[in-house]
């Protein structure tokens, strides 16, 4: 029986977030909240359990704005970071909870967080460090708590980023190529979320154009991208000009599958 996913939006910018600090560009100056991006990230919520991708440097402020007080466990796409510089705050967590973090991510994770959060993972850690647990994954099939979980290996630029799937559910962030190998583990996905940067071509992101190919290719029955900048255009202007089942996601946008 396939299990119900709900995921929530907590950011869907680009490195920078937007507005990118002193633009006066169009879109850094919207009214639109839809136009206001913290940097990438969703909470996976199946059954019981919470699942964050990534913790950027939002990460504290995008779990106050959504409402979410826990987690169950944290994946990481990979180690930029836009994507892993928030982890200290899930101290919090461990706080309520009283348990440990299982964090899963690849090689090139576990030496950045341990680099970069040396004390987290110190043989005696001080009082009031994160209390978190490493799991190494690759392009295998793991479980999360007995959820099942399908990575799919992606190409950032020379970079190998993780996109994970949940039942009906693929979310795929900072990818530029995704080869037949790995996209025959996405079809079949009724909902996907693919990263989109801008219009113009860049050497590690897909661009508007290619991430529609894309879409077009992996055929889900919604789409949805993020790790948007401002360079794309207004929510409103794109929204405009993308396919009936196609949308830009925003911070706090909710689907399921």
């Amino acid at each position: 029986m396939t299990q119900s996913v709900r995921l929530e939006f907590l950011g869907t910018g680009t490195s920078q977030g937007v507005p990118v600090l002193g633009c006066k560009c169009t879109v850094c100056l919207s009214d639109d909240p839809k136009d206001n991006r913290l940097r990438s990230s969703v909470i996976v919520s199946i059954n019981d359990m919470k699942i964050v991708i990534d913790t950027g440097p939002d990460f504290r402020y995008q779990m106050i704005r959504s409402g979410n007080i826990d987690a169950d466990a944290v994946l990481f796409t990979h180690e930029h970071m836009d994507h892993i510089a928030g982890l200290d705050d899930i101290r919090a967590i461990n706080f309520l909870q009283r348990k440990n973090m299982p964090l899963f991510g690849s090689k090139g994770v576990e030496e950045s967080l341990k680099r970069v959060f040396h004390y987290a993972f110190a043989t005696n850690p001080y009082p009031g460090a994160p209390i978190v647990q490493f799991n190494l994954i690759d392009e295998k099939p793991f479980e999360v708590h007995g959820i099942p979980v399908i990575p799919i290996r992606v190409k950032h630029g020379g970079m190998p980023v993780l996109g994970f799937r949940f039942g009906d559910l693929t979310y795929i962030t900072d990818a530029k190529y995704i080869d037949e190998k790995e996209r025959e583990k996405i079809r079949g996905s009724k909902v996907i979320v693919l990263n989109a940067l801008r219009k113009k071509e860049h050497h590690s992101h897909l661009n508007l154009e290619q991430a529609l190919e894309m879409m077009k290719d992996l055929n889900p029955e919604r789409g949805y991208f993020t790790h948007i900048s401002h360079l794309l255009g207004t929510h409103e202007s794109v929204e405009a000009e993308l396919p009936e089942n196609i949308h830009l996601a925003y911070d706090g946008l909710i689907v399921e599958s």
